[in-house]
């Protein structure tokens, strides 16, 4: 097979695998020859040789085949003089002229073996058995793959996000350790992950040298299982110890499983005592891990731990605007009406995945039918969306709120007294409940100490009144309204 006819199915492959994936894992293969219906390509590194095998080998084979080239097989050899460039993990040398072989029956084979196993994603979003990686050999240390859209470039800086933020960029800039480990917290889609990718991009980036190793404590245990499995601890020990920066995702996954909580600790105090960095990411803080043995607890509370806080609208509205920016690189000519983004950042406040997700799909959908992105479509695109997100806003909720902007106590609130500073704040409460909730004026009342509806209106009514001519209360219910919907 000649250049030219492997230039031809590289075009074929980049039109089936999409830009990204062929510019990652496809266009770095250097194609050597076909020797007895053997492919022989050549590769940076073991790591990418093995994610080739496993996710592309099908469709490679296919389009040999369709060239009329009789490949059965293909095999991966790493030189043992390969440039050293900027890498998108760590990995470890690979031998020299090391060679892995997919062929169509194994690759199915180890499909149907692992049916079972719980998976985790890939940037190719294919499923990747995680019983499966853990069945590489142990000298070829496989982390997870970086995702190129997570960089500090594309990360939206408000105030819940600031401090960590600033955390991760310090740890970026690489040089001495400040504090060890940095530890990130928060829930589902805040950007911990955002974060650390960003962090290992950077890192590797200003220094292509630098062993920095980024995987999940879930692919930790597997690794560490496998290990002793294989009787190969020592290789285990080594490969760990001998990073530059230890990168472990949602560390949480360990809690409860006592024997890789050891091997963790004495991996972290390794690290520490050679004064490497450790970055970890978790869904809680260390101290409210259940099951976390309590000398983890200890060393991971021993460096900076930074919450990443719930998104407010303001973030939000700055995540929606930058996407937006984003998708006119692949629908130019769309327009989005006023307020839709301000609706959305309302409406979708608990998970900026799903908010991303929504601003996606809308612009799909806006694309396929050709209309304005106007509040119309966006309510029948994503009516499922928002009543998924449609949060319950409670009426001891908004008591409990306006009682501590106000700095008074909930019982006043309640309670008869008509004093000035208690009856306005009831007023506003009254307001945000009609608003904000779906009870009706009766129930409102009585959850105001027993009182009429027709109080209920009339606080109601001096709200709306007071909002256009004292600007004061005008923000005090803005601010208010903001918390809640939060």
């Amino acid at each position: 097979m000649t250049e030219e006819k492997w230039g031809q199915l590289r075009t074929r492959l980049l039109k089936t695998v999409g830009q990204n994936n062929f510019t990652t894992w496809i266009e770095p293969l250097e194609f050597n020859s076909v020797d007895d219906g053997v492919a022989v390509f050549h590769v940076p590194t073991n790591f990418m040789g093995n994610y080739v095998s496993q996710n592309f080998a099908d469709l490679i084979l296919h389009e040999f085949n369709l060239s009329g080239e009789p490949v059965q097989r293909l095999a991966f050899r790493v030189a043992a003089n390969s440039p050293a460039r900027p890498v998108r993990q760590s990995e470890q040398p690979a031998e020299p002229f090391a060679e892995m072989q997919a062929r169509p029956e194994d690759h199915h084979a180890a499909d149907s073996q692992w049916d079972e196993a719980p998976t985790r994603r890939t940037p190719a979003g294919k499923s990747l058995s995680s019983k499966a990686a853990a069945a590489a050999p142990v000298e070829a240390l496989q982390a997870a793959p970086l995702d190129p859209r997570f960089t500090f470039d594309n990360f939206v800086v408000g105030k819940p996000n600031e401090l960590a933020h600033a955390a991760a960029r310090r740890v970026a800039e690489g040089g001495p350790v400040t504090f060890n480990p940095l530890v990130l917290y928060g829930g589902v889609g805040l950007g911990k992950t955002h974060l650390m990718h960003a962090i290992a991009w950077e890192l590797t980036e200003q220094n292509p040298g630098l062993n920095v190793l980024y995987l999940s404590a879930e692919q930790f245990m597997y690794r560490f299982v496998q290990a002793l499995r294989e009787r190969k601890m020592m290789d285990f020990k080594h490969l760990f110890r001998s990073v530059d920066v230890l990168m472990v995702d949602d560390v949480q996954f360990i809690a409860g499983k006592d024997s890789t909580q050891e091997e963790f600790f004495h991996t972290f105090n390794a690290l520490v005592d050679q004064n490497k960095q450790i970055i970890i990411s978790a869904d809680r803080a260390p101290g409210e891990i259940k099951d976390l043995e309590e000398r983890v607890k200890s060393r991971l509370q021993c460096g900076l731990v930074v919450d990443l806080h719930p998104t407010d609208y303001e973030l939000r509205l700055g995540i929606l605007q930058t996407k937006v920016q984003l998708q006119r690189a692949t629908y130019p000519d769309l327009q989005i009406a006023d307020g839709v983004l301000e609706f959305l950042a309302h409406r979708i406040s608990t998970n900026v995945r799903v908010l991303e997700g929504a601003l996606t799909r809308l612009f799909a959908f806006a694309s396929l039918v050709g209309r304005e992105i106007d509040m119309d479509l966006t309510q029948d695109c994503l009516a499922d969306v928002l009543r998924a997100s449609e949060r319950k806003i409670t009426v001891e909720e908004i008591q409990r709120k306006v009682s501590e902007y106000y700095n008074i106590r909930m019982s006043d609130i309640i309670g008869p007294k008509r004093l000035r500073s208690y009856a306005r704040p009831r007023q506003v409460a009254m307001y945000l409940c009609k608003k904000l909730t779906s009870r009706s004026l009766p129930e409102i009342g009585r959850r105001f100490g027993g009182r009429d509806h027709t109080t209920v209106m009339h606080g109601v009514r001096r709200i709306e009144e007071l909002k256009s001519t004292d600007g004061q209360i005008a923000e005090d219910v803005e601010m208010l309204r903001r918390a809640l919907e939060s």
